[in-house]
């Protein structure tokens, strides 16, 4: 959660991805995109090319709904389910998806069996 501005995390959808180690320890985190009120652009390219570079065998993907709204989009599933086949392929894990609230609150893709 600390990774999401607090003046803007009610404001604009953002797009934070946590790189791992071997033993899933963080290692580097990205604010890859920032979008609008109602969503964002994230280029799987961009998100596979920095864990190549960072050496990571591990990620969680994360961003917010400004809405407050914690159900995931198709959009959302979408998404989550192309860039964990992009990791199948280099052998890094996605370990979660991560959807946050202004408020605090938070689904967790891998939590409620969506992974």
């Amino acid at each position: 959660r600390m990774l999401f501005p607090e003046e803007t995390i009610a404001l604009q959808e953002q797009f934070v991805i946590l790189y791992l180690n071997r033993a899933n320890l963080v290692i580097g985190a990205y604010h890859a995109f920032t979008g609008g009120i109602t969503g964002t652009v994230a280029d799987i390219r961009i998100i596979m090319g920095v864990a190549l570079k960072a050496m990571a065998c591990g990620m969680v993907i994360s961003h917010n709904h400004p809405s407050g709204s914690l159900k995931p989009s198709s959009a959302d599933k979408h998404l989550t389910d192309k860039i964990k086949e992009a990791g199948k392929l280099m052998d890094i894990n996605l370990l979660d998806h991560i959807i946050l609230s202004p408020e605090g609150s938070f689904y967790s893709f891998a939590d409620e069996g969506e992974l």
